[in-house]
Parts: structure tokens; sequence; C-alpha cells
């Protein structure tokens, strides 16, 4: 039997005037059929200092965001060091490194993009883009924060909302958090 690839998702995150705002769609798919529209996959840690969410395998992503909350809790809330942990442990650890998933990871001053192959990209541009839909909302939020003066969490449900128009695996169901 062919193994079904799942979908899941568009993940963005922005900062502007003092608000972190991280978002995503709601649609998780298996193959071609969509199996649910209104997935939660942004959570707070730490204390609601730290927005994360997921692009890939949900049950993965679950198994990462517990580790990564571990992470923070050891190094007391320092992200960057958390981040450099989680990527270390998942790229070396025999079952975790079989993890299919991206996170997208924010707070008040960084902004990283985590995967199994244990790179941590901080964008230069301080946006978090993953999924499938990920490419279309990051072009998006970027002219959106040039060329209006929408707050972060509008920006993040426009673009993903542009992005549901043109990616098939993401839909009009927005969550956005914000700290």
């Amino acid at each position: 039997m062919k193994e079904l690839d799942w979908h899941s998702t568009t993940i963005l995150g922005i900062r502007r005037d003092n608000l972190v705002a991280l978002g995503s769609d709601g649609q998780v798919t298996m193959g071609e059929t969509v199996l649910k529209q209104n997935a939660r996959k942004i959570r707070r840690l730490h204390n609601d200092k730290v927005l994360v969410g997921f692009a890939g395998a949900t049950a993965d992503a679950f198994t990462l965001f517990e580790r990564f909350e571990k992470k923070l809790d050891e190094f007391s809330g320092n992200l960057a060091r958390s981040v450099v942990e989680l990527a270390k442990d998942w790229r070396t650890d025999r079952v975790l490194r079989r993890l299919e998933a991206l996170l997208g990871i924010m707070d008040r001053e960084h902004a990283y993009i985590v995967s199994g192959s244990g790179d941590v990209i901080e964008p230069d541009d301080g946006i978090v883009a993953i999924g499938s839909g990920g490419p279309y909302a990051l072009a998006a939020a970027r002219a959106l924060l040039k060329h209006t003066k929408l707050p972060a969490d509008e920006i993040v449900r426009e673009a993903i909302k542009l992005a549901a128009g043109i990616c098939v695996y993401t839909n009009y169901e927005i969550f956005v958090e914000t700290i």
C-alpha cells in the first residue's frame, strides 16, 4: 500500500510595533482528502512568552512541542539555546530524527525556523513562513508590511487568506496568536 502524504499547512509569523503574531490555517489533509478544517497548529509556551507553529505530520509536531517545552524549561526560557538544543536532539536521536515536521518559533526578540535535519534558521527579515502555503504567505506579508499600516495580527490573517487562494493545502479557517 502506498504511503499517503500528510499536508498541513501555512504558518506565518511577523513582528510589528511591539506585537508578535503567529498564525495558521486550519486544514489538515491526507493525500487528496481534507480530514479536518479547523486544526489548531499554534501553541503558546513558557508562560505565554513563546509562540510555536508546526507544518508537517501532526503527531510528530506534538512530540516536538513537548520536547521544545522541556528545553525552554531546562534553559530558563533562553529561546536561542533551547532552539539549538532541540535541533541537535532532533537530528541525532534515533526516534526523533524520523519525525517529519517544521517548526516556526517566535518571541518578542527572535524568530526561528527549525527542521529535523538540524537547521536553525533566523530569517533576515524576522518573518517566519513554513508549510505548503508558506512561500505565498511570505510574499503577501512582505508586501503588506511595506505598503500598509496594518497591525501584525491583521497582516498575518490577510497574508494567509491570500495563500489560501493559491495553495490547495491551505484553507480560510485562520487562527492567530499574539504576544
